[in-house]
């Protein structure tokens, strides 16, 4: 299955590769012709002043400046083209090592890792070799925060269902999202900070202005311009001009650090926003099919029927022209017509207008960039399924050939697991490394992607709306001088408290109470299970310790025995990972101890 879209991927890049080429040669083509204009008005220039034809020196001069004015528009446009199929070969080609299980060029969010989490550090949600690694499509922080939530906690049934529709439309729309993707590409890394500064601004509270000022501010150049050319006819008016500079330059200096302070935070914008209105431009111009892609895109109507995208250029364009009133050439037109101060008053008056629109298109762009993340599982793995959400009284996780989305096919084994409405609490035993944790895992890893309205990697799943818990990494902190017994029995306090302040959960305990003696370990966490039967409580129990196999005779309509067994095979351990009902008998540490020539007195008691 996996051909094809490594195909489509290779024809892709090589077509950006042509792209590139073909775009860098136009860019040669007009450095040269940059340089024959240049090198020819020269001596045009030249030859005109021989002959003393000053008129055709000054047309000369116009077009020469109008000729290469437009050379190096055309150059720039190039660049962009070339910058753009660079972005989109590094696109098709981070899919590629993603087939390959290499690294991805997006965060792997390891700034989302919190072992006091329900279940994302012991089911590898975030940080190295994660999840989130592995899925992450997000170039923008509030879309990779935005994908970390989905992850983090299920959405409401109603917009699981929403999420899978959107992400079957994005998973087979392959040319618009990479190309969103190769839009917003500049945003990866630290690139993204500077859009926090855009939004420090837009938080910081409007000074409005005096109205006079807003007035002489609008009629300033008219003014000056009627009293410039009334000096030529009455020189009396030069007194008047000169009050009017002076007055210009007070006003100009009085907001000079207001200016100052507006360019650091968003002086550098520009060209970061006309990439956002590009993308916002994607979104509005796509014909969406699914209802959460095209509420989406509903959201993005600016006020007045005016495209949202169209306002972010207005701004992009005034923070330019803020930006060069800080010039040489700006300084003269503060003195002629306030250029700063007309700037800056523009500015207030979109962020008063369209401050709230603009968090809005962000906060879309950042839901595209979640559902694109997920959307990469559907492509480059179609044979993954959509769960079914059910909805009925008790429990519901079954699931065929499910298998862990971080392990490559090649090398995982695949399981079925049922569990269809009903109150269970499942004790798996197996020995060290027959597959016990591995499942766990891949139970819990599934059912996360499918509460996020991702695929999951099965061939078919069903699950319950539910909250997971695990309780597998247990680990001790010297800081905190927590010793490993104490760190379990907090685990254990916040899956009861969350046990009875929440709906469904869904457990996965992987070798309880492992930091005490065998003889408390087995009371303890008999005493647990029975705790979980008392309330209701479902999910799945990994152990080494044949003893709590046993309550299954005690719970027989409660408690459910699967293993995971061991065979040898000429001195050689071999492990199948298949799940199968029923006590495991085979434990590897007897094994390997007789092996060396030890000889438990009973190999069947615990490993």
């Amino acid at each position: 299955m996996l051909k094809p879209v490594r195909e489509y991927y290779n024809e892709k890049q090589h077509e950006c590769d042509a792209e590139i080429k073909r775009f860098e040669r136009q860019i040669n083509i007009y450095s040269f012709l940059r340089l024959f204009v240049l090198i020819a008005g020269i001596f045009l220039f030249y030859q005109a002043i021989s002959y003393n034809l000053i008129w055709l020196s000054f047309l000369l001069v116009f077009l020469l400046i109008l000729g290469f004015a437009w050379l190096v528009a055309r150059q720039l446009r190039f660049q962009k083209q070339v910058d753009y199929f660079r972005n989109l070969s590094m696109v098709h080609s981070n899919e590629l090592n993603s087939l390959d299980r290499k690294q991805n060029i997006y965060s792997e969010g390891s700034v989302f890792s919190d072992d006091l989490h329900p279940y994302s550090s012991d089911l590898d949600i975030f940080g190295n070799g994660s999840l989130f690694g592995m899925i992450n499509r997000s170039a923008t922080n509030g879309g990779i925060e935005k994908l970390a939530g989905w992850l983090k906690e299920p959405g409401s049934i109603a917009v699981i269902r929403e999420r899978q529709l959107a992400v079957i439309e994005l998973g087979t729309n392959l040319i618009w999202k990479h190309h969103f993707q190769a839009v917003l590409l500049f945003a990866n890394k630290a690139a993204d900070d500077q859009s926090a500064e855009l939004f420090k601004f837009l938080n910081t509270k409007l000074v409005k202005p005096a109205f006079w000022l807003k007035v002489y501010v609008r009629w300033i150049p008219i003014l000056f311009l009627i009293i410039a050319v009334g000096c030529w006819f009455i020189p009396a008016l030069l007194i008047l001009l000169t009050g009017l500079i002076s007055f210009n330059l007070i006003l100009t200096q009085n907001y000079y650090s207001r200016i100052l302070k507006t360019d650091s935070m968003i002086g550098k914008m520009s060209r970061i926003l006309n990439h956002f209105s590009e993308a916002i431009s994607a979104v509005m111009e796509e014909k969406w099919e699914s209802t959460m892609c095209r509420q989406l895109a509903e959201d993005l109507i600016g006020n007045e029927e005016k495209k949202l995208s169209e306002q972010i250029k207005r701004f992009s364009l005034l923070i330019s022209h803020l930006t060069f009133g800080l010039t040489a050439v700006g300084g003269i037109l503060n003195v002629v017509m306030l250029w700063n101060i007309r700037q800056l008053f523009a500015i207030e008056h979109w962020k008063k207008e369209n401050h709230e629109g603009l968090k809005q298109a962000f906060d879309v762009l950042a839901s595209f960039e979640a559902l694109i993340s997920l959307s990469s599982l559907n492509t480059n793995y179609p044979e993954w399924c959509f769960a079914e959400i059910n909805e009925q009284e008790n429990y519901t996780l079954k699931a065929k050939s499910i298998g862990h989305p971080l392990i490559p096919s090649q090398q995982r084994v695949d399981n079925d697991y049922l569990l269809d409405n009903q109150l269970k609490i499942d004790i798996i035993t197996g020995s060290n490394m027959a597959g016990k944790s591995t499942f766990l895992r891949t139970l819990g890893i599934n059912t996360v992607l499918a509460l996020s309205g991702a695929p999951s990697c099965a061939l078919s799943m069903e699950v319950s709306w539910m909250l997971i818990f695990t309780y597998m990494r247990i680990r001790d902190s010297l800081n905190e001088s927590t010793s490993t017994f104490k760190a379990e029995l907090d685990r254990l306090q916040a899956l009861i408290k969350m046990l009875d302040n929440s709906g469904k959960v869904y457990f996965l305990i992987d070798e309880m109470l492992r930091g005490t003696n065998s003889v408390d370990k087995y009371l303890g966490s008999k005493a647990v299970i029975e705790k979980l039967i008392a309330q209701n409580a479902v999910g799945i129990v990994a152990t080494h310790d044949l003893q709590i196999a046993g309550l299954e005779q005690k719970y027989p309509d409660y408690i459910r025995n699967y293993y995971f067994d061991i065979q040898m095979e000429a001195d050689e351990m071999r492990f199948d990972y298949k799940l199968k009902e029923g006590e495991c008998k085979t434990f590897n540490a007897s094994l390997l101890l007789q092996r060396i020539g030890i000889y438990p007195e009973n190999q069947h008691q615990q490993d």
